[in-house]
């Protein structure tokens, strides 16, 4: 799609966004006919993106396909500060090394929703290295600590008397300055970056430039249905998993999340995503067979169509037809009730130490009849469970007689 139509063009943007800010502003730039400056930025402190990141590169992918010129802004220099957005405590400092090796994970798995050929891709440290301590004092004088502190994470510490390093306070105030290094037209984030984001207008409105639109994105929930995807809660997707692991997870969710994912990920424009709801809601469409679609889209995105269909059909093969694939059968008998952790390694040798066996648990990738365990200190029971999964391939059944 490329076209200049505003109205058009808004019904994209607008698309599952919580706030632009201003509207007005946004339609005045677009009403100049050229192509926008559209920024987001992504600190690189973990090597793997999962869903919940991909929220704000779907609508990165919207607005390139507008015909505008997107920057995907990797925080090499600020990922090794920490975000304070949301946290109630100083965040761990990555090494410059840690942050480098991340940064160029993020560049492999970007192209798998974004055009590599319209793509510019920067690194904050041009800029910021070059800085040197007279221009960071200059714009540190930019902002007060009395506003630094009206943001909510700041105030609450301030308030219980937690400690705040001053280097949190640069945080925002380089983000910003980020905007005014790349003269962005609009910039993206979650709406936990609201504050961050508003500080680039300010102080490209310091610089001596017309400030940027402000769009923020909703937080994408985990496959809980209640807290945002994170890895470190267990309840991520990432995009760089098995396909029939993203398959599983995703078929996880509740229907109702469902839409939430339909909206904010997916390809199918808002007519279609209607036109399937009102199918499952007058029961002429099957929720589990709206989801497979979701499912299917999303694998095939970033793993081909190919996997996509194998990753559907282990899927309907394992937990519809509920039948075991047979090249991948074991059976074992354990004492009950087992610790998980011994049964992976101990027992069945699916891992190679219990160390080993709780990294397995933390990514999501022990299922329990279907079901991803999350507590590494979960008892596994034979009356009560059947079927225990690690991976795609590693799959034991409890013995008849055991």
């Amino acid at each position: 799609m490329k076209t200049r139509d505003i109205s058009a063009q808004l019904e994209v943007i607008k698309r599952g966004a919580v706030e632009i800010i201003p509207e007005d502003d946004l339609i005045a730039k677009l009403k100049q006919g050229r192509s926008l400056r559209i920024k987001a930025g992504f600190d690189p402190t973990a090597p793997d993106l999962h869903l919940g990141h991909t929220v704000l590169i779907q609508k990165m992918k919207q607005f390139q396909e507008l015909g505008h010129e997107v920057i995907f802004l990797i925080g090499d220099f600020t990922g090794m500060i920490g975000d304070p957005s949301g946290k109630s405590e100083t965040r761990k400092q990555l090494t410059r090394e840690e942050v480098v090796k991340n940064a160029e994970t993020y560049k492999e798995q970007i192209f798998k929703m974004l055009d590599p050929q319209k793509t510019i891709i920067e690194f904050n440290h041009t800029w910021m290295e070059k800085m040197d301590a007279v221009s960071m004092i200059g714009l540190a004088a930019k902002y007060t600590v009395a506003r630094m502190l009206e943001r909510d994470d700041f105030k609450q510490r301030y308030q219980k008397q937690q400690p705040i390093s001053i280097h949190e306070f640069l945080y925002p105030l380089i983000q910003g300055y980020d905007s005014v290094a790349l003269k962005a037209d609009v910039e993206l984030g979650g709406t936990d970056q609201r504050f961050n984001l508003l500080m680039g207008r300010e102080l490209q409105r310091e610089y001596g430039q017309a400030p940027q639109v402000v769009l923020t994105m909703p937080l994408l929930e985990g496959t809980d249905g209640v807290h945002k995807m994170s890895k470190s809660l267990g309840n991520y997707i990432g995009i760089n998993e098995a396909p029939e692991e993203m398959f599983g997870k995703i078929m996880s969710i509740s229907d109702e999340l469902m839409w939430r994912y339909y909206e904010l990920l997916s390809d199918k424009n808002l007519t279609e995503i209607q036109t399937i709801r009102a199918q499952v809601e007058n029961e002429t469409v099957h929720p589990m067979e709206a989801k497979k679609s979701l499912a299917a889209e999303l694998v095939a995105r970033f793993h081909g169509d190919e996997a996509a269909r194998s990753a559907q059909d282990y899927f309907e093969t394992r937990y519809q037809k509920k039948s075991m694939p047979k090249e991948i059968k074991k059976q074992f008998s354990a004492p009950d009730p087992v610790w998980i952790c011994e049964l992976i390694a101990d027992r069945l040798g699916f891992a190679k130490s219990r160390g080993e066996a709780r990294r397995l648990i933390a990514q999501g990738a022990v299922k329990v009849d279907g079901k991803v365990v999350t507590d590494v200190n979960f008892q596994f029971q034979r009356r009560d469970h059947e079927i225990i999964e690690v991976g795609k391939n590693r799959i034991a059944q409890v013995a008849k007689d055991g």
